[in-house]
């Protein structure tokens, strides 16, 4: 464990260098400190599903609480979704202390890219290269797939973002988490088909969107059932994805797209 200072360059690379080696972890910082206490505010400790790797809150029993809570937010975030947390801690009455203290503490997750939230979009044409710069600030990871370099080109540079060049979309499926959402965008319902007849038939992901209107949703859902996928799963995905507002502008069709990402992956959540 490092010194009871946690504000050194040291703890900083600590960090980096678990993003860098996509470690899930949770910064703990102490935001607040009442009366007798172990600690001052401000200080720091990252904390992994192996314990603490840096930093310190204060050592024993506060220190020990709060590993358990950051672990157990790890443990919880399969999908990358855990939302950060305050938490106001009695020394004596809530951690079991003779000390007539308090703490206030900030629980900050950072998943595994591994864990994190996975959005897959199949296509990269103008409603995805509005909507990519939309999704790249949140918790997630990004994969886009087209069969044209010159538009794949075009996808904005990100850590979480992995722009790949292929021309057998389909067999992309296969190599998709399970958690993840995906986006059938790709330049009409003919490429689309073959994509959802395998993210339907093969998988069970949480989400299936495709672009476009109710006609062509008629049209996919008939040619889908034709092809031999059972009625009751032709019918559960959302087309036209996106909710219902603004216009047929590019950007507004991508924040509509991104407003049903974050909805269906808070209701999923639940």
């Amino acid at each position: 464990m490092d010194e009871p200072s946690a504000l050194t360059p040291s703890f900083y690379e600590r960090l980096v260098a678990l993003e860098r080696e996509r470690v899930g972890f949770v910064l703990v910082t102490l935001v607040e400190a009442v009366g007798s206490v172990p600690q001052d505010a401000g200080a720091k400790m990252l904390v992994t599903s192996g314990g603490v790797v840096a930093g310190t809150v204060g050592g024993g029993r506060v220190e020990a609480q709060a590993i358990a809570r950051a672990q157990e937010m790890l443990g919880a975030n399969a999908a990358g979704t855990a939302a950060p947390q305050f938490v106001s801690w009695t020394l004596k009455g809530d951690v079991g202390m003779t000390c007539g203290g308090a703490v206030k503490l900030y629980f900050e997750p950072h998943p595994s890219p591994a864990n994190r939230w996975t959005i897959a979009i199949f296509g990269a044409g103008h409603i995805v290269q509005a909507l990519l710069p939309v999704l790249i600030p949140l918790s997630c990871e990004i994969r886009c797939f087209d069969p044209r370099p010159d538009w794949i080109g075009r996808a904005p540079r990100a850590p979480n973002l992995r722009a790949e060049c292929r021309d057998d979309l389909a067999a992309a499926v296969d190599q998709l988490p399970d958690h993840a959402f995906v986006l059938c965008m790709t330049q009409g319902h003919k490429t689309d088909r073959p994509i959802l007849h395998r993210a339907l038939t093969t998988r069970h992901f949480p989400f299936i969107g495709v672009i476009g209107s109710d006609s062509k949703a008629e049209i996919l859902r008939r040619e889908l059932v034709a092809e031999g996928v059972p009625p009751e799963l032709v019918a559960t995905f959302h087309c036209p994805v996106g909710l219902p507002f603004g216009t047929n502008h590019p950007h507004e069709i991508a924040l509509s797209i991104a407003a049903q990402l974050v909805a269906e992956r808070d209701r999923s959540a639940k």
